[in-house]
């Protein structure tokens, strides 16, 4: 069967490029959620007054893989615990962020939550929304690391997060 959740934890090719590869994924999808202007461009969200994350709305094969294993790598890639922050990328529009469609994924992320604090300090950050509109992300924002490997954040941010989930 196929489950859908919104993850939004820092720039959305991060998470586009870590979640990809992964064989349980049937697709994800670079997008902007849980903001209040309707069908905003990346230069709108950047400029951090639309109130949307940069998310993924990540699709995958609940029979393969459990919505915890999915929870285990956002968590590995991303720190819940720095508001409106991930690295040098700062503002509303990178703040970790889990967007559930249901009642039963809401229950599970309360429990990742609790379950994956003891790893950090600082108390986690992650807000955690009903799946509001998700709106996907202009083309040249799908796939970003497979299209630009040589481009410096690509080098310098993405790739070390996707080494550290092949560790």
């Amino acid at each position: 069967m196929t489950e859908v959740i919104t993850l939004g934890g820092g720039c959305f090719w991060c998470l586009d490029a870590a979640y990809r590869p992964l064989h349980p994924v049937l697709s994800v999808e670079c997008g902007y959620t849980a903001g209040h202007t309707p069908f905003p461009s990346y230069e709108q969200v950047c400029q951090g007054n639309t109130g949307h994350a940069e998310a993924i709305r990540l699709r995958w094969d609940n029979e393969q893989w459990t919505l915890n294993e999915v929870l285990d790598v956002f968590f590995q890639i991303h720190d819940p615990t720095t508001l409106n922050r991930q690295g040098h990328d700062r503002g509303t529009q990178y703040r970790s962020l889990i967007g559930v469609y249901s009642e039963t994924q809401y229950a599970c992320v309360l429990n990742a939550l609790q379950r994956h604090q003891c790893n950090w300090t600082s108390p986690l950050v992650t807000e955690v929304v009903t799946a509001a509109v998700f709106y996907p992300a202009e083309p040249e924002h799908q796939d970003y690391f497979r299209k630009h490997p040589e481009q410096e954040y690509c080098r310098l941010v993405i790739a070390p997060k996707i080494a550290k989930i092949h560790r």
